[in-house]
């Protein structure tokens, strides 16, 4: 057997390949393909007692040991970086195994053997192991049984922090973060800082039967919380809750949170923090510390296995992270707005009555019908009963009485004719206060829905005519006495007409012919 573990050395001591090939008796191609392997595996550094030339060759060349069978030798290499590929299975890898080992007409190795030996190539060789849990596939996330605590500087007194937990099964990478609270809006931030943390987002998040997160879980239905299930759609990752009760369902987790409440939880008893800021300072340098401590069966730490094999297979973050908000059920009011927080907000007429869903965030109120966003406002603080109301939303009546300004006023009079703009001028000259005037010129444009623009001028002319002082009530008398003055006129015309239009009609035997009397 070649002496891989001297030739190992020699190259740390710094003798040339001309040197170690002289010195241990092989070609210099041998000695540089060795050393061009260790390379590549990350073997460097002092060799520890159990790493015996025959360890190394395993290591270094795991598909020697495959040739002396007989059979066609595994790539382990393409094994399990097709294995990092969505869908790829090792069943899936072993079936094009052995369609290979069919066209080159050599002896496959059986499903069982397959296994057996990626197992025990990537239990040597490589951080992760790509059997049960893909790169990129799932973060596991759960709250901390045991609890941190912060002192409060006014009362000396020890105050919970409750610590979330966040796990990427492959590599075994964690975070963890310390919040005041359990409730939705320490859920969803902590989830905010756990991808940050990543560096990218997850295919699936599997997280416990909390309300935070889970609604309603039954065999036959699963209603996820909204925000929660609007932060995964934010991050284009989906849900999938453990079954009640399952705690198998999460391992990684489960596991990661007994061994955190040891290192970062226990390891912080004795220190003293007074603000949740500066307790999350101390966890992330245990958390750093943990990361990065070396595995005790396999070589590499939870650290270099994410940043080796698993990094590559997070998705990209969105530019911004997730903005919090809440969701709420409200009933549109017959004044066609909402309620919200002693606040009110309108939505389109046609939905009083109606149930609709709110969506909340700091700065925007979203309401929707049937999944579909009928309006949004820019959410109000401060007083209460203060209102938000679009003019759209409003039935064409209330936008003619919103709409009453002294310029629409005017505007309208120089539609119809100079003459009601002498009158429209008069009324909001000497009417007092302004909004009197106003409602009597809206009450003078509604007549406009009986009147044409004609008719209304002509009565705006003679009133003028009449007096100095004209009103409102005198107009809509004259255009209803006018309206009836020219339907008796046009009657009488009619009648008149008939009459002249009356003669005498000569018979047949006038213009010669046959009397049928006679």
């Amino acid at each position: 057997m070649l002496q891989y573990a001297r030739i190992l050395r020699l190259k740390e001591e710094g003798f040339s390949l001309r040197s170690i090939a002289s010195s241990t008796g092989n070609s210099r191609q041998k000695v540089t393909e060795i050393i061009e392997r260790a390379e590549k595996k990350g073997l460097k550094g002092p060799l520890e007692e159990e790493m015996t030339d025959k360890w190394i060759e395993e290591f270094l060349f795991p598909e020697k040991s495959l040739e002396a069978s007989g059979r066609q030798p595994l790539n382990f290499d393409h094994i399990h970086e097709e294995l990092a590929k969505p869908n790829v299975t090792l069943s899936l890898l072993h079936h094009e195994y052995e369609i290979e080992c069919r066209m080159n007409k050599k002896i496959p190795y059986s499903y069982r053997s397959f296994v057996r030996h990626y197992s025990s190539y990537a239990n040597k060789h490589k951080a992760t192991l790509r059997i049960r849990r893909k790169p990129g596939e799932i973060m596991e996330v759960d709250w901390a049984g045991s609890t941190a605590f912060i002192i409060d500087r006014d009362t000396g007194e020890k105050v919970k922090a409750y610590v979330f937990v966040a796990t990427l099964p492959c590599s075994q990478l964690s975070y963890a973060e310390a919040t005041l609270s359990m409730n939705l809006s320490s859920w969803i931030t902590a989830h905010n800082h756990a991808y940050a943390y990543f560096g990218g987002s997850t295919q699936i998040i599997i997280p416990d039967n909390l309300k935070a997160s889970v609604t309603k879980h039954t065999i036959r239905e699963l209603v996820l919380n909204p925000t929660y299930r609007e932060m995964a759609d934010h991050y284009q990752t989906v849900v999938m809750p453990a079954r009640v009760g399952a705690p198998k369902d999460k391992p990684s987790v489960e596991g990661s949170v007994g061994v955190i409440s040891t290192w970062i939880i226990a390891a912080l008893r004795n220190t003293q923090c007074f603000s949740i800021g500066e307790l999350n300072e101390e966890v992330r340098k245990k958390l750093d510390e943990f990361n990065q401590r070396p595995f005790t069966r396999k070589q590499g730490s939870r650290l270099s296995a994410f940043e080796e094999e698993e990094k590559f297979a997070l998705s990209p973050l969105p530019t911004a992270s997730y903005k919090m908000s809440e969701w709420k059920l409200a009933k549109v009011r017959p004044d066609y707005h909402i309620s919200v927080e002693s606040m009110f907000y309108s939505v389109p007429y046609e939905y009083i009555n109606r149930k609709v869903e709110v969506r909340l965030t700091d700065n925007l109120v979203e309401i929707y019908s049937n999944h579909m966003r009928i309006a949004s406002h820019k959410r109000l603080y401060g007083k209460f009963g203060q209102l938000a109301t679009t003019h759209d939303h409003m039935p064409d009546n209330h936008k003619l009485y919103v709409d009453q300004t002294p310029e629409n006023a005017k505007d309208w009079s120089e539609s119809i004719g100079e003459n009601t703009v002498k009158v429209v001028n008069y009324l909001l000259a000497n009417t007092k206060p302004e909004k009197l005037a106003l409602q009597s010129i809206f009450s003078l444009k509604k007549t406009e829905r009986r009147y044409s623009k004609y008719e209304i001028e002509r009565a705006c002319k003679m009133i003028i005519s009449m007096t100095a002082r004209p009103s409102v009530k005198s107009i809509q008398t004259l255009l209803a006495n006018n309206k009836k003055s020219d339907a008796e006129q046009e009657l009488k015309r009619k009648t008149e007409s008939s009459i002249n239009n009356y003669g005498f009609t000569r018979g047949a035997a006038y213009y010669g012919g046959t009397d049928t009397h006679e």
